[in-house]
């Protein structure tokens, strides 16, 4: 009779377990959270982790910290007319499992941000100086187009790994900070990477999913397709 009443209370537990291992799993696709004060990157260390090996918290000092620059403006005088200055944990080695890391971004006149994605970051942008037009696009089948045009002190988010972009529509140089949750986000540039992939993807493969005849996807495939990333 006993074994028959512990029956229910079985199938609690089994649910709860379940319940538990799904919200680690949820907790896992982020970042690698802290387990100590600071994990700043040994960049030298042959150990491949996901993420950086930590340095001797004995040999850590402010430098470790500390980034200079991001008040000079980059360089926007390409094609593109923009310039991304990204400080993440390549160039601030403390921020090794921290989960964060930030950008400036310049435009000149109607320079743009081209369609990128980050595969592994939220990003939230406010405007310094200038107007531009921003704006991501949902998943499939919406394929919805959210924008906005945003002024000096606007914010704006665009949610991890969807496709966004801004662009500078005034006749004045731009400047915007953007926050990102990630120590290492990663950028993916939607042009760069279907016609300036290396090797390159086959004409056929394109030209069927873009509907359009193979002479198109070689001129597109022939161009320079410029990376603005720093």
């Amino acid at each position: 009779m006993e074994s028959l009443q512990f029956i229910p209370k079985m199938g609690w537990l089994i649910k709860g377990v379940v319940l538990l291992a799904m919200a680690s799993s949820v907790v896992l696709a982020s970042d690698p959270s802290p387990l100590q004060d600071f994990c700043v990157a040994d960049k030298a260390s042959p150990v491949l982790v996901n993420g950086f090996v930590c340095k001797n918290p004995m040999d850590v000092n402010a430098e470790d910290f500390f980034f200079s620059g991001l008040n000079m403006p980059g360089n926007t005088s390409k094609r593109l007319g923009s310039n991304v200055t990204t400080v993440d944990v390549k160039k601030i080695a403390g921020l090794n499992t921290l989960g964060i890391s930030l950008a400036r971004i310049d435009f000149a006149p109607y320079g743009l941000n081209p369609p990128h994605t980050h595969p592994r970051a939220t990003e939230v942008l406010t405007v310094i100086e200038g107007s531009l037009l921003v704006g991501f696009v949902t998943s499939n089948p919406e394929n919805r187009l959210i924008f906005k045009v945003l002024n000096a002190g606007d914010v704006f988010v665009f949610p991890e790994g969807l496709i966004h972009f801004q662009f500078n529509r005034g006749h004045k140089n731009a400047v915007a900070i953007a926050g990102l949750s990630s120590q290492n986000p990663g950028v993916i540039t939607v042009a760069n990477a279907v016609f300036g992939s290396n090797p390159k993807i086959d004409e056929s493969v394109l030209a069927k999913a873009f509907q359009v005849d193979k002479k198109v996807i070689d001129y597109l495939q022939s161009q320079f397709w410029m990376d603005n990333n720093n």
